[in-house]
């Protein structure tokens, strides 16, 4: 059940429970205690058993930040689970002709709305999201996530080859109307070259223009496969596929790439140079058989990792458990996986901050009331490790309750 109830500017709302808390040096914690909202923003959390009295919640609920997507797309919703190919014969025969429905503007209204529902019901409180080519429904969906209080970034999608006919406008119409993208809410719009494969250089190049021009987040994708990695070089006259965004001015500190598997070294420095951000999509290598993201070895390099669900590309909705995949595969290249503490982290704070989303993904005074109830019926608290046993067990019937900037959405 999807709701919308907040309160008066006059009220508060107190939530009680086992708090996922900051503490600076530390890392994270969970603490029993109260979080009281007003006006749409965090007012004060108290640790302990002395409060407010709660409006919904116990000692045993569970109460963390809502949960951040770094990497999605919202008309691949409907097409989770077309399996057995490899990702650009996966783009032409699934993903490209569910884009093509978004022409039509009512039908990507409605389905922006269902993907919003979607999110929230997960716990999904903001998005890194990418749209489609279509600039009225690429609007139509920053509009329809703004009403659902959801925070973040939409992009229409640039292409201007190597798609069908019907996804492609020329590089000038196209930047024209992604230029003319309005925010609303908490979403904004953002640059959205779809990838290096279906960009000409006038693109590319008129897509950096752009980002410098509004000071919008960008994001694109990045060596997902060896195979899309070899047409990148054949594309672009032997560019490594990291250079190709460099020279088009693609590359900053606001900058989402999807991906980021198969990277030479001087690839991971120059994105370490201009401090832009991998978005880590394990769910989604492993569907496609994409190859697994040396998350250890990036960080070495210093680049910057956020984490996506990557759908349609990834089967789970639920960033929990792609934060679970994120140990796992760090399990499989033999390095040393996340701590439950750092993927809890990931999905929220972590993620907050790679969208420049600074005032949420933390439980503190004066961040935005984007918070997730849940009633695990789990012992997670007697586990040697509380937070993996919480990851692990991870079920998303337990969330009784989201709210998205103080106003309830879902429960």
């Amino acid at each position: 059940m999807s709701t919308s109830e907040s309160p008066t500017p006059s009220s508060a709302i107190v939530l009680e429970g086992q708090l996922l808390l900051p503490v600076t040096g530390r890392g994270l914690e969970v603490a029993l205690g109260r979080v009281v909202m007003r006006g749409g923003v965090i007012e004060a959390v108290h640790v302990g058993e002395s409060g407010p009295r709660a409006d919904l919640g116990s000692p045993e609920h569970f109460i963390c930040p809502g949960f951040v997507d770094a990497h999605v797309h919202l008309p691949q919703f409907d097409s989770i689970g077309v399996d057995g190919m490899e990702l650009l014969e996966w783009l032409h025969q699934a993903i490209f002709p569910a884009e093509a429905k978004w022409e039509d503007e009512r039908y990507a209204s409605e389905m922006s709305g269902r993907v919003a529902r979607q999110l929230l019901s997960f716990g999904t409180t903001a998005v890194a999201a990418y749209a489609t080519v279509h600039p009225a429904s690429a609007q139509a969906a920053i509009d329809v996530l703004a009403e659902h209080g959801i925070a973040g970034h939409v992009g229409q999608v640039l292409m201007d080859r190597e798609a069908p006919a019907e996804l492609l406008l020329p590089a000038r119409e196209a930047l024209s109307a992604a230029g003319r993208m309005r925010g609303r809410g908490r979403i904004q719009p953002a640059v959205t070259p779809r990838f290096a494969v279906t960009c000409s250089r006038e693109m590319l190049e008129g897509a950096g223009r752009l980002a410098r021009e509004t000071g919008w987040v960008v994001q694109t994708h990045l060596s997902e496969t060896r195979a899309e990695c070899a047409l990148v070089k054949r594309l672009h006259g032997g560019e490594n596929y990291a250079e190709v965004y460099e020279r088009a001015g693609l590359l900053g500190h606001r900058t989402l790439l999807g991906h980021g598997i198969h990277l030479a070294d001087e690839e991971l420095g120059l994105l370490a140079m201009r401090g832009a951000w991998i978005a880590h999509c394990p769910t989604a290598n492993r569907f496609l058989r994409a190859g697994t993201f040396d998350r250890a070895r990036a960080m070495s390099a210093g680049v910057k990792i956020a984490l996506g669900s990557d759908v349609a590309g990834g089967p789970d909705r639920s960033m929990v458990r792609v934060a679970r995949g994120m140990i796992e595969a760090a399990k499989e290249r033999g390095t040393r996986p996340p701590t439950s503490a750092e993927a809890w982290w990931q999905i929220t704070g972590g993620n907050a901050w790679a969208l420049g989303l600074v005032d949420t993904g933390r439980l503190e005074a004066g961040c935005a009331g984007d918070v997730v109830v849940a009633r695990p019926d789990s012992r997670w608290r007697e586990a040697a490790d509380p937070l993996g046993a919480l990851m692990y067990a991870w079920d998303d019937r337990w969330v009784e309750g989201v709210w998205c900037g103080g106003t309830r959405r879902y429960g």
